[in-house]
């Protein structure tokens, strides 16, 4: 028996061309996706890559949350995170109504404390954890900001504005994120931080990769870049510039532009020799590890998988990284790895993203992905294979 029964992202594709009375063949020319992929995508005999699905949702005009089936309701549902959403949506919409004169906020050193911990927990894989707390630091923040008008106040409540736009995007709501994205601007203006503004272009595009939107995505990266021009010097910028060329470089690669994808990688690399490590500099994980994990996703996201696998070689994550970045990178690894038929290696790696972070790998689309395209092939892999399937779409109400 299956783990996930005809749930993957390819039977969702043939579900979505069979409502617009589309055949395979003019899917295949709509979207650009070579025929003989697109069948085998919607047979499930070979994962679906983030290239091919964004091409499917652009020539069918849909959301690649429809393609990938996000936000997984039923996991969210079993894991208790479902109830949690609503909340953080309320207190997003309380922007603009000023103080509430039935909070009483605490002093703007605590809430900084605050923020710093929630930025910690969601870096931790506590994904409920955080989304438990933001809503009411929201509020509360809401409030102190309005009532304080400082600087401070506003940067404030735009890391709490931060920290739902990470619980958003990673539970798969695309339309939250993009709220929270459009708050934290609004705070970060007022507070007159161009280092944050380059940072939110920087997000803004992440969400347009996950659309795949690369050309809007691009447009982004390049405007992110411009307002950093407008922050005064420092190694803050220069993190948020590297993290910036990252972004792009991915967002190229996802795009098959290997000119523009090596171009970003090489400043990023250039500007992280400078840096060095900077794991906590706006929590960007920014420095020379991360542009060689970089290296593998984008080596990836060209199609080019020996090479990915290839550039893990002497790759050592150090012990003070992110549990969330460690978590995606092993991910990352995994989808190479399938796709260069070392079946088992690839497994290992699933299980490494689940044990460092296992509230994000159950709802990362790239476990999930590179799950299906083992699951054809598990008679080659242990029996812990399918009991992982269970994990992915388990219904006890427990986070494992």
């Amino acid at each position: 028996m299956h783990a996930l029964p005809e749930d993957h992202t390819g039977v969702r594709m043939r579900r979505l061309r069979r409502e617009r009375h589309l055949t395979q063949t003019a899917v295949s020319e709509l979207t650009g996706i070579p025929y003989s992929t697109y069948t085998k995508t919607e047979q499930g005999v070979i994962a679906a890559t983030p290239h091919v699905v964004a091409a499917f949702a652009r020539g069918l005009r849909i959301e690649v949350s429809t393609v990938v089936g996000q936000p997984y309701a039923d996991e969210l549902r079993a894991d208790e995170l479902d109830v949690l959403i609503r909340p953080i949506r309320e207190a997003l919409d309380i922007y603009d109504l000023g103080a509430d004169p039935d909070i009483r906020p605490r002093r703007l050193e605590e809430l900084n404390e605050d923020a710093e911990a929630l930025l910690v927990a969601v870096r931790a894989g506590e994904i409920k954890q955080a989304a438990s707390n933001v809503a009411g630091l929201i509020e509360e923040g809401t409030t102190a900001a309005h009532a304080l008008n400082s600087t401070e106040g506003w940067l404030t409540l735009a890391s709490f504005y931060r920290t739902a736009y990470d619980v958003a995007a990673k539970l798969g709501f695309s339309d939250l994120a993009q709220l929270s994205l459009a708050r934290m601007d609004w705070a970060a203006q007022r507070g007159s931080d161009a280092v944050l503004g380059g940072m939110f272009q920087y997000l803004r595009a992440l969400t347009y990769l996950r659309e795949g939107k690369y050309a809007i995505g691009q447009r982004l990266v390049a405007r992110g870049l411009s307002t950093l021009q407008q922050a005064d010097g420092s190694r803050d910028r220069e993190v948020v510039t590297g993290q910036l060329h990252l972004g792009g470089a991915v967002m190229a690669g996802r795009a098959h532009d290997q000119n523009e994808a090596l171009s970003h990688l090489e400043e990023a690399e250039r500007i992280a020799a400078a840096t060095g490590e900077a794991v906590k500099v706006h929590y960007l994980t920014f420095g020379p590890t991360n542009v060689q994990v970089h290296r593998v996703s984008v080596l990836a996201e060209l199609d080019q998988y020996g090479e990915a696998v290839e550039a893990t070689r002497g790759l050592s994550i150090p012990q003070d990284w992110p549990k969330s970045r460690t978590s995606h990178h092993f991910a990352e690894v995994a989808r190479a790895q399938m796709w260069t038929n070392r079946l088992e290696d690839s497994f290992q790696n699933l299980l490494k993203a689940r044990k460092a972070a296992p509230q994000q790998a159950k709802y990362h689309p790239t476990v999930r992905e590179t799950y299906a395209g083992l699951e054809a092939a598990h008679r080659r892999l242990p029996e812990t294979f399918l009991s992982y399937g269970s994990w992915l779409s388990s219904a006890t109400g427990q986070v494992i």
